[in-house]
């Protein structure tokens, strides 16, 4: 027995009791022992009242949950109706964005050339394997497109049509070795052909070939088509040139061209359904320099015909 009262566990007892004690007679002092029993009370029930509190306010969400789950659904459709239409609206303006720029295009081309016949286009397939930058575009037969019908944007010459159904053309570009354009330097005067190879369409650059071996062609000089053989109209702008370099054959020149157009990177076009002078039989690059010696031929042959009759 002596030895629990000398124990860590009576003295820790003994506190408590003196603090009870204490407690005690203060309550007995500020208004009884009332107050006292009150206080120990509301201390132990706050737990339970915050849990009864907690359980209330979930039931009373979930009831309301229950009971307005109508209101909720109608509420979610309507949200989702209006997600709609607002993303029909932005579908709506992105699309007159784009008509718009179209339609800019459109303008400035007809101001230039009032000759041309166009139908407006855009850019719906770009094939993966398509290394030389060939896409197919809306716009078909029905809509008037033909055959070897040009293609261009605001910027320049794209290339023209290869392929032709009821709705949509295939388009293959001046990158490709497939396609040949009578074209001559602004500056010099100088003709050539345009045609694409398989090293610099990675570059995204083409080619022209059968500069005369003296030409002054230099680089920066502005190329344009030269009309010969009637695919394309005269003065549609090609590119600049970023070099000249003489052909292994050691004959004549060729110069690098950087495009006006983007090959990779068009999205909207212009096809030339009409023009004038127009035929749809693409010119070899063996016959350029023997069509243009014709036509200045047959131009120095008027011009004596003319002198003649006067």
């Amino acid at each position: 027995m002596g030895d629990f009262f000398k124990s860590l566990r009576f003295k820790i007892l003994l506190g408590l009791l003196v603090v009870l004690v204490a407690f005690m007679i203060r309550a007995a002092y500020m208004g009884g022992l009332g107050t006292m029993a009150s206080y120990v009370l509301g201390v132990a029930a706050t737990p339970f009242q915050k849990l009864s509190a907690s359980i209330s306010y979930s039931v009373t969400n979930m009831l309301d949950t229950l009971f307005r789950a109508g209101d909720y659904k109608s509420e979610n459709e309507a949200l989702k109706e209006e997600i709609r239409n607002l993303r029909q609206q932005l579908v709506d303006y992105e699309s007159a964005i784009q008509e718009n720029e179209q339609y800019k295009q459109f303008l400035e081309i007809k101001e230039n050339n009032q000759d041309f016949q166009v139908e407006l286009a855009a850019v719906i397939g770009r094939s993966p394997d398509a290394r030389f930058g060939s896409v197919t575009i809306d716009k078909g037969s029905i809509d008037g497109i033909e055959l070897r019908d040009p293609v261009i944007t605001a910027d320049g010459l794209v290339g023209y049509i290869s392929e032709v159904g009821p709705t949509y053309s295939q388009v293959i570009t001046i990158l490709d070795p497939t396609l040949h354009v009578g074209v001559s330097d602004v500056r010099t005067r100088d003709t050539g052909i345009v045609e694409g190879t398989v090293p610099l369409s990675e570059q995204g650059r083409c080619k022209m070939s059968y500069i005369d071996r003296g030409s002054a062609v230099a680089k920066g000089d502005i190329v344009t088509t030269s009309g010969v053989g009637g695919v394309f109209p005269k003065g549609l702008m090609i590119g600049t040139v970023n070099e000249v370099q003489v052909e292994p054959h050691g004959t004549s020149l060729y110069a690098v061209l950087e495009p006006a157009v983007d090959i990779y990177s068009i999205k909207d076009v212009v096809v030339i359904t009409e023009f004038e002078g127009q035929t749809r039989e693409q010119i070899a690059p063996g016959q350029a320099k023997a069509q243009e010696k014709k036509d200045a031929a047959s131009s120095e042959g008027d011009g004596d015909s003319r002198e003649d009759s006067e």
